[in-house]
């Protein structure tokens, strides 16, 4: 008996009427379901930990949120952000029935086991070239934060730097995320 081929590319509207899963978390890349494993605890105090330090200095600018779902491809691509900022106006303009469009304007990707160099660089490739400012790798096993940004090489800081951050005319120092 033959049976319907998957398409080769998934669209996100094709993505929304899969069924959904419980027991796992599930991402739309480049057209491709893909699943990922629920983060431990450490993980999730990381990602609790920026929004609570970053939240304040972005106040007047937008929102710092963890686990922001974004279209960064809009028929392709749908994911959620570790943790991101996104400005006030488009925060607010954005359709409540649908995710946000293109990247935030900033995306912290918190590292967990199961990342690979190669997906960092993709991922910041694709968050840089689709509406991001600024990308960081944060890395709670070596304790430092890698940062990406357009045309500039990243920069790497550890405990005892402190981190420019320029949307919020403010700094974050390293040890202060990993307490």
């Amino acid at each position: 008996m033959a049976t319907a081929a998957e398409p080769l590319l998934l669209t996100v509207e094709q993505y929304r009427q899969l069924p959904a899963r419980e027991d796992v978390i599930q991402e739309l890349h480049w057209g491709q379901v893909v699943t990922l494993t629920r983060p431990k605890m450490r993980h999730s105090r990381i990602q609790y930990r920026l929004v609570e330090l970053l939240g304040p200095k972005a106040e007047a600018k937008g929102i710092v949120a963890s686990e922001v779902p974004f279209r960064a491809l809009p028929e392709y691509d749908l994911r959620g952000a570790d943790v991101a900022f996104v400005s006030q106006s488009r925060w607010d303009t954005a359709d409540p029935e649908d995710n946000l469009q293109g990247s935030p304007e900033f995306v912290i990707e918190v590292l967990s086991r199961s990342n690979t160099k190669s997906e960092m660089r993709e991922k910041a490739a694709l968050y840089l070239s689709t509406g991001a400012q600024k990308f960081w790798v944060v890395d709670p096993k070596r304790k430092t934060v890698l940062v990406a940004q357009k045309e500039a090489n990243p920069i790497l800081y550890a405990i005892g730097d402190q981190i420019p951050l320029p949307l919020f005319n403010s700094q974050l120092d390293v040890a202060s995320i990993f307490r």
